[in-house]
């Protein structure tokens, strides 16, 4: 069939299965071109299909030659029904892993589910044994808690007042003023049930009493902090109480781990565009007026280059710099002062008619299509392609 992009609001409603597979070809072509990182050899990614789930599960392979199980909840295609780009971007990155002569198998289901802890214990004790490095990079609106089977919803919203700001539909560059009513009820516990640390925590435990975590074992969560005029509705907000708490259980992971000399860290990266930062308001303006300056400043990166430079100069690099929370920042470049205060001036002066030249709207709305495989260089789109395409590994 032929693909097109139809989009619905922040999200794209078909992906492009020969895109998908150029981006990852791209991503790992990139890591090869960095160099060999003395890194972890048995990684588990959870949310290992996307974004920085994805750009790490690459660079543990690609960059430091490791065997991975890659854990994700994607649609699988069906005759005249493409899947979702995760499903595409595993089925791409186990085919080339394999050609590589790499391990590399993948479990697609729920993580936060009792039956999929159980089903990656099980494949780890019959294939790998044990594991140096696990990635948390969960991104889910909602939470079927495991124990006592209640759906929780998360929401993106303010505390304590309205939050009233400009965003974009990046679609059309239409700037415009956005309110969003504060949490109420029960919006902040059910927020943090869903996008705190309660699941890295849960997945730590089940792999430490099966003893399926080496010596001196390293696990990873992801955050983002933001400037401050997303501060209101992400890091004040509900979301940021739950990336308070997930902070939080770094500790405690760590204490827990202090028998086998383990580590937990959170590390807060950049802002990208994501299936996840897409759905946010504020953000897309935000983030494409951020591109503007950094790229022009030569110092943007996206999530391949990101995690990049987290593996190689922080977790494996000798000096994890490490905040006064005792978190990794990658997001250092994005919170220079210099690209902070040119980002603010561009805000105050934003507006329909000159957003495309004072920022990167262009750019935010290539890589949102990029995500789902659209508009990747090299792509032929008016070509017939087989929706149909099978991740090796799976049953």
């Amino acid at each position: 069939m032929i693909i097109e992009p139809r989009t619905r609001g922040f999200i794209c409603l078909t992906s492009h299965p020969t895109g998908c597979e150029q981006n990852v070809l791209n991503q790992i072509e990139y890591v090869k071109s960095k160099g060999k990182i003395e890194g972890a050899k048995k990684v588990l990614v959870l949310g290992a299909s996307t974004g920085f789930g994805l750009a790490s599960r690459i660079t543990s392979a690609f960059g430091s030659d490791a065997a991975t199980i890659g854990v994700f909840f994607d649609k699988a295609p069906t005759e005249g029904r493409p899947g979702s780009p995760g499903y595409y971007n595993t089925a791409a990155f186990e085919k080339h892993a394999h050609k590589a002569g790499l391990y590399a198998k993948s479990i697609n289901g729920d993580a936060f589910s009792n039956e999929i802890k159980q089903e990656v214990v099980n494949l780890i004790k019959e294939d790998l044994g044990q594991i140096d490095l696990v990635i948390y990079s969960l991104a889910s609106p909602v939470r079927t808690h495991p124990n006592t089977g209640k759906r929780y919803k998360s929401v993106l919203k303010p505390i304590g007042e309205v939050f009233t700001n400009k965003t974009v539909d990046f679609h059309t560059g239409v700037v415009s003023e956005i309110s969003i009513n504060p949490a109420e009820g029960d919006d902040i516990e059910n927020t943090v049930t869903v996008m705190g640390g309660e699941d890295w925590k849960m997945w730590i435990d089940a792999l430490k009493a099966e003893n399926l975590l080496t010596e001196g074992a390293t696990t990873v969560a992801y955050s983002y902090i933001g400037p401050e005029v997303t501060k209101p509705v992400y890091r004040n907000g509900t979301i940021g109480a739950a990336k308070d708490h997930l902070e939080a259980t770094a500790f405690e992971i760590t204490d827990d781990l202090k028998s086998i000399g383990g580590k937990a860290y959170v590390s807060v990266n950049k802002a990208l565009v994501t299936q996840a930062s897409s759905a946010i308001p504020v953000i897309p303006l935000y983030i494409s007026l951020l591109f503007k300056v950094m790229k022009d400043k030569e110092i943007h990166e996206g999530c391949i280059e990101q995690i990049q430079r987290l593996y190689s100069e922080r977790l494996f690099g000798g000096d994890l710099a490490l905040d006064e929370k005792g978190r990794i920042r990658v997001d250092d470049w994005e919170m220079y002062d210099d690209v902070q205060e040119e980002v603010a001036e561009l805000w105050e002066k934003a507006t329909t008619e000159n957003l495309s030249e004072i920022g990167d709207l262009q750019g935010y709305s290539d890589e949102f299509f990029n995500l789902f495989g659209f508009k990747v260089p090299g792509v032929n789109y008016k070509a017939d392609v087989n929706e149909v395409v099978k991740i090796p590994s799976e049953k």
